[in-house]
């Protein structure tokens, strides 16, 4: 059959191959859970993935990952991932999006992946912070990152169908939102208060379904680009503006040739549509269930986008270990 020139034939959803690397990393890595051993944890998400990873028939580039080479077992940036006869991709990780909460047993410890054709994937080179603001697709034409925040909160709660009042923001309970935090309470609205979880937030406040409406405040930048790959085919909007928080820093950013002005927008974190982002949830909470172990094996849940076509899926997955491991070089024990 001929299609007509208006249309494509339906290509190969990379993301329902990435949720098995962020599938295998949740259950490493939820072995640790409340041990108080961060770097156990993370390890042993990173060791899944790596291998998971390289089994895939891609060309990746790691850009958003956790440091440089000498940081290894860390997948570091522009370290090569697949088996090198594929699609050539830009990859973003994070092996344990929340650490802490892994290691303290806290809610929305996630592991998330992101893929996009390379060269299409912002690279924050020595920027590690940046200012962000993130709402869903219904309020994306009405926020301004330069505006006072009370005038951001009424336009989106005006556009939500909302009074002020009704709104829930997401914000990381660090210091330097201590002005920010007064800012939205004077204004009325109420605010979800997180230790961490950055790229949680951003998919939180752009899922309509979820109870938060907006994120505001300074994160991390490659957790920037990351959400940004979600967003993408949630038809929601982050904008952004690097925010270095030391001299160090900024005057790296300088040399780097990035400029501290510019307003970061989701298409310009990722310049395609055909974008791939898989996330699975590790400790559970308000964002995706944690891993649940069943003694003859256990139960992910996990959230797949393909931004060209804008499907989300939900997905539960039942794992049986005695046939896993007998094809799987991951331990899960």
């Amino acid at each position: 059959m001929t299609l007509p020139k208006s249309k494509e034939a339906p290509t190969s959803n990379l993301a329902l191959d990435l949720v098995r690397v962020t599938e295998a990393a949740a259950l490493a890595s939820a072995r640790w859970l409340g041990r108080g051993e961060k770097e156990a944890g993370d390890k042993a998400a990173v060791d899944a993935m790596r291998l998971v990873f390289n089994s895939l028939d891609i060309n990746g580039t790691v850009i958003i990952g956790e440091g440089e080479k000498d940081e290894a077992p860390m997948l570091y940036n522009g370290e090569k991932l697949g088996l090198g006869k594929g699609p050539a991709l830009d990859i973003a990780v994070d092996p344990v999006e929340g650490t802490n909460l892994l290691a303290f047993g806290r809610p929305n410890a996630i592991c998330v992946v992101g893929a996009a054709p390379a060269g299409t994937m912002y690279n924050p080179g020595p920027s590690f912070y940046m200012r962000k603001l993130v709402v869903p697709e219904a309020a994306k034409d009405v926020v301004d990152i330069d505006a006072p925040v009370p005038d951001n909160l009424r336009k989106v709660a005006r556009t939500l169908g909302k009074d002020v009042d009704d709104l829930v923001v997401f914000v990381l309970d660090k210091p330097r939102h201590q002005l920010l935090i007064q800012r939205i309470r004077e204004t009325g609205a109420r605010i979800q208060l997180h230790s961490d979880g950055d790229v949680s937030g951003a998919l939180m406040a752009a899922d309509p379904r979820s109870e938060v409406d907006m994120m505001l405040g300074t994160g991390g930048t490659p957790e920037g680009v990351l959400a940004a790959c979600a967003i993408k085919g949630m038809g929601g909007r982050i904008l952004g503006r690097l925010d270095p928080q030391s001299y160090v820093e900024k005057e790296a950013i300088l040399n780097a040739g990035l400029d501290l002005r510019d307003i970061l927008t989701t298409d310009s974190l990722i310049k395609t549509d055909e974008v791939f982002f898989a996330a699975t949830g590790i400790s559970g909470g308000t964002f995706l269930q944690g891993v649940k172990y069943i003694g003859t094996g256990a139960v992910t849940h996990s959230l797949v986008i393909r931004g060209k076509t804008g499907a989300l899926r939900y997905m539960e997955a039942h794992h049986n270990f005695d046939k896993l491991m007998k094809i799987s070089s991951v331990d899960y024990d």
